[in-house]
Formats: C-alpha cells, sequence, structure tokens
C-alpha cells in the first residue's frame, strides 16, 4: 500500500505517544508524543541532547524505546529492527546518506533489490534504469544520466539520490536528517523543493535541521525539544525565528518581546 492508499479516516499518519528511552543514568526520552498528519512537513528542532535523533531512532526502528507506543495509521506497532519499521513504511534519511560512491545512480536507488532477467541469474540493467529514470523524473530530480557515477554528482544531487531511494519505498512517513547540512545555497532550495514534492504525494515529512530558517519555507509545523521532552508544538506559519530560537534555549519571552539571556548564543549557531 502506498503513502497514496492510506485510508483517510486515520488523522494522524503516524504517533510517537509517551516514549521513553533511558542510557544508564541519562534520561534521553522523557515520555515523548510526536504526531504527524498526512502529507504534513513537521520540524523537529531543539539544542544538542534535546533527544531529536534518539527519538527518530526509535520511529525508524533502529533504537528500542523503553516504553511508550508507537501507532502507524491508527495501528499499534513494534519495531524491531529498521527493516520492520520501513516495512511498516517509515523511512528515514541520515546525514551520511549511506550511498555507494562507486556505484551509479540506478544502482544506488535498488541496491540490494536489484530487478532480474527471467529465471533470475543476470541483472536487468535497461529496466533497472528505466525505473530509476521514472523515479527521479516524478520527483523533479535533475540528474541527466542514471549512469552517473554518485561520486561525481554534487552535494544537492547526492542528497536527492538518497531521498529518492527512500521514496522509492513507497513510505507514509520520511524522516530527514540534517538534508541541507553543508550544501551551496542552489543545492539547498533543490532539496526543499523536493521535500514539497515529497509531501505533496501525501508522504508525511519529519526534518529535523540546525539551518532554522529552512523550517518556514517547508513546514507546516514545529515540534520543539529540550532536554529529552516536547517542550512545545508551533504553527510555522505563525510563528517568528526569535520565538523559535527562545523555545529551543528553553527561555521566556518577556512582555516587551525581549528574549532571556541565552537567546543570543543559541541564534549564532543557526547556520547561514
Amino acid at each position: 500500500m502506498t503513502a497514496g492508499d492510506t485510508p483517510a479516516r486515520h488523522e494522524y499518519r503516524v504517533e510517537m505517544i509517551d516514549v521513553r528511552k533511558r542510557y544508564g543514568l541519562i534520561d534521553a526520552l522523557r515520555g515523548v508524543t510526536i504526531r504527524v498528519r498526512p502529507g504534513e512537513v513537521v520540524g523537529l528542532v531543539g539544542d544538542n541532547a534535546a533527544g531529536k535523533s534518539t527519538a527518530m531512532k526509535v520511529l525508524s526502528g533502529a533504537v528500542i524505546p523503553d516504553s511508550g507506543e508507537i501507532r502507524v495509521n491508527g495501528l499499534r506497532t513494534e519495531f524491531a529492527n529498521p527493516r520492520e519499521a520501513r516495512d511498516a513504511g517509515i523511512g528515514m534519511v541520515y546525514q551520511d546518506l549511506a550511498l555507494c560512491d562507486d556505484l551509479d545512480v540506478a544502482a544506488n536507488l535498488f541496491l540490494g533489490r536489484e530487478p532480474r532477467t527471467a529465471g533470475g541469474l543476470f541483472l536487468d540493467k535497461r529496466r533497472m534504469h528505466a525505473e530509476a529514470r521514472r523515479h527521479l523524473d516524478a520527483l523533479r530530480i535533475r540528474i541527466p544520466l542514471t549512469s552517473v557515477t554518485v561520486r561525481n554528482l554534487s552535494g544537492g544531487q547526492r542528497q536527492a539520490v538518497a531521498i529518492a531511494r527512500a521514496v522509492s519505498f513507497d513510505p507514509h512517513v520520511l524522516i530527514l536528517d540534517e538534508p541541507t547540512a553543508a550544501l551551496a545555497v542552489t543545492e539547498v532550495e533543490t532539496v526543499l523543493e523536493l521535500i514539497r514534492t515529497v509531501s505533496a504525494r501525501g508522504v508525511s515529512v519529519i526534518l529535523i535541521t540546525h539551518r532554522l530558517q529552512d523550517l518556514f519555507r517547508v513546514c507546516d509545523r514545529l515540534t520543539v525539544m529540550y532536554e529529552g521532552t516536547v517542550r512545545t508544538e508551533l504553527d510555522a506559519r505563525a510563528t517568528s525565528l526569535d520565538q523559535l530560537v527562545t523555545e529551543i534555549v528553553g527561555g521566556h519571552v518577556t512582555e516587551d518581546g525581549a528574549a532571556t539571556p541565552g537567546t543570543e548564543s543559541a541564534k549564532e549557531r543557526v547556520h547561514p
């Protein structure tokens, strides 16, 4: 079942309810609840050690929580590993992309599930490249040749290939971990446009990024984590950058709109 085939009766595509995770004496997650609607883009933000990565590793099956509940399309589920999460419709693209530099674009898209000719003895390279072309075109990814080696692609193109690979599994939810980090301005725009395209297909997107300005360009809602908890949820269209930074550092805003000490240092950590 693809994202578009999901029954509309479920308000939320995915729900993490009161999820907890402890490492020794450290409470990494202290009752985290995150909900995402179909086709919604949610920015998951927070300072270092806020719990963002741990929460998404739980959702993607890489970390098993100590307690709590995960629901996908209204159905309670548990993941023992990333494969089970992917089979349930949860896709994740990590910052390191996990691409094979020495393989071409088509081979990376179908790595581990390559189409084969009748009898299964040989790779069906013609079909693989044709399907790769179809996937790229559907996502409006501008890579002229599917036979080009990934090593020779730009940073933005590599990120696009990684996202296209994840989308090719027909996920219900796509988690993106710092997809615009270290990209040039034009490449950032390419990735943001790809996020818009994916969400328009009905896929829910959770975006983790320190480039806070990008959040306001693609997100519907902002979920702010602080010390292992969800501090607040904000409407991206009704929130300013100053308000978001204040929430990230756990500060408060005075009556005249000024932030408490510490906000400025956090803003200085935001990528330009």
